[in-house]
This record gives C-alpha cells, structure tokens and sequence, in this order.
C-alpha cells in the first residue's frame, strides 16, 4: 500500500490573464493602461490573479507537507517525463485539465479549481484545500476515478499526437485544406476547412457546434423534420469526427463528411497540402505536428484512457 510522500506529486500551473499581460507588456502599469485603454475593468484581472495565487499557495503548502513534489508550467508539458507512479494535479481551467491529461499514461489526475465562483469547472471537482484528502485517497487506492476516452493522431513519420477533446486536422490558416479521407471502404479526395475528430468528452465542445450548424442548416432547407444533437459518455469506445465546410468541386467530393471511428474502423486522411497543414489537439495550436503533401494521419482511440479522479 503507498503510504504519504512516496509518490511524487506533480503540480500543473498555468499563467493568469494578468501574468500574460505582464509577460506581454513587461510591467504592471503597462498592462493596466492596456486594459484601460480598451474601457475594460483591470480590478478584475488583478481579483482573478490574487484567487489563483492563493490557490495555489495553499496547495504548494499540501504537497510541502506531503513531501516529494514539482510544480511545472503547463507550457513544459509536452517535453516533460512523468513516472509511471506520479500523482498529477491540475491547478486552473478545464482546458488545463484537457492539456494535461493527453500527456499522461494512466497516472491518476485531480482537477483543483481555484476559483469556484468564476469556473463552473466541469472537471474540476475539488478546492485547494480539498487536496490532502484527495491525495491520501489516491494514494491509496481509495478514491474512484472516471476513465476518458482519448484520440490518437499517428504521422507515417513516427509522429504522434493525443486528444482528450478532439483533434484538428487541416490548414494553419483561413484557407483551404486539402486531402484524401478514408473510411474503411469509403475513400475520397476532399476541399474542406478542415476535419474535426472529438472524443466523449469533446462531444460538447467543438463538434457539437459544427453539427447544431448543420442541422440548423439542414431544417432550414427541410422544414419541419427534428434534429437534435446527443453528446457521447466521456468513456465511449468510439471517436466522432466531421468535416468542416466541405466543398465539391470536379476533383473534390463530400459525400463522406460524418461518421465514427473505432476500435475496429481507423480514419486515415493523406494531406496533398504543400506547406499550411498541421494537426492540433485541444485547441492548443501552438504543439501542432506539421501535415504537409504525403504525410498520412492515421486517427485512432488511443491506447490509454484518462483517469481523473471524482
């Protein structure tokens, strides 16, 4: 049985708005005139910073107690070695949960919310000053986690790339994506803005936009017909993906624009984009894997589920 301190404990932080400013504009009274200038309300930037950071003194002072730790910038993330034994803790937004999640191979997550009355917090279900006890729990096996299915981006290169929301393949910028879809037997050259692939999770999050929109579009040409959207369970052993804008012309097709992927069924896509392709997870754009002319993404269930700890 692990008793205290012999797991490591890794904190996961991410700047506030204010620290951004800061980095953005050097000083303190930069930022406010920035924010000023623009009529909005600085007190509010300055409140938000001043909750995070007591949220997170309170945590540190936990895991001080707990004994080995680190506490490392979301920004590290995709270069940093967690132990297979590691406790992860993520201090901030859902988003940073989603972030850090996709890195870990089955290591416990606990989502801390540092401010509860601004972050409704759906996978954040504890406080700061909730952690020891969540901590000894999980240590010891005693606290139940709930598993979330994730998304796998593999390059013909060795690349790799997972999703706990969904994963984005098409052009860096605003303009066409360009590329063969395959679906088991389905196959088609496609012009689109580009493909969306959403696990349960996301499936109210990106994707379900891109479906309300077409539905919305849809019933408008065909009155009187209900649509609605159902979302998928955070462990559902399928990804949902959809094709944004898809645009027919005489050498592209968009007939296969919707459908899942399982365990059984991958979706491979071949980009015939010169130099504008990437695929990004969780609306992180900045660790992107470049998808040029040739590269071909195979899009599979990832061979690990999230564990966050409820």
């Amino acid at each position: 049985m692990n008793t205290q301190g012999e797991r490591k404990v890794v904190l996961v932080t991410r700047r506030t708005r204010l620290e951004e400013l800061v980095a953005r504009y050097h000083t303190l009274a930069q930022a406010r005139f920035y924010i000023e200038h623009l009529d909005a309300d600085f007190s509010d930037y300055v409140r938000e910073n001043a909750a995070y950071a007591h949220s997170l003194q309170v945590a540190v002072e936990v895991l001080q107690a707990w004994g080995r730790y680190q506490v490392v910038d979301r920004s590290y993330l995709p270069n940093f070695m967690f132990a297979a034994d590691d406790i992860v803790v993520a201090l901030g937004q859902d988003g940073l949960v989603a972030n850090t999640m996709k890195y870990l191979d089955g290591q416990p997550l606990i989502g801390v919310n540092p401010e509860p009355s601004r972050w409704d917090g759906v996978l954040l279900p504890f406080e700061a000053k909730d952690l020891q006890g969540v901590l000894d729990d999980v240590a010891r096996d005693r606290r139940p986690t709930k598993a979330v299915t994730m998304a796998q981006a593999r390059l013909s290169d060795g690349q790799t790339l997972r999703a706990v929301n969904d994963l984005f393949i098409g052009p860096r910028t605003h303009t066409s994506a360009l590329y063969d879809i395959t679906l088991g037997e389905q196959r088609e050259s496609q012009s689109s803005s580009g493909v969306i692939v959403s696990t349960g999770l996301g499936s109210t999050a990106w994707i379900k936009s891109v479906v309300t929109g077409s539905l919305g579009i849809a019933q408008a040409l065909r009155p009187g017909r209900p649509m609605e959207y159902q979302a998928e369970p955070w462990d559902t052993d399928r990804l949902t993906f959809a094709v944004r804008e898809p645009f027919p012309t005489k050498t592209s097709k968009a007939e296969l624009v919707f459908g899942t992927v399982t365990h059984k069924q991958e979706l491979r896509i071949r980009s015939r984009m010169p130099d504008h392709g990437v695929i990004f997870s969780d609306g992180m754009e900045a660790d992107y894997l470049r998808f040029t002319a040739g590269i071909e993404a195979i899009i599979t269930l990832a061979p690990v589920s999230g564990r966050l700890a409820v």
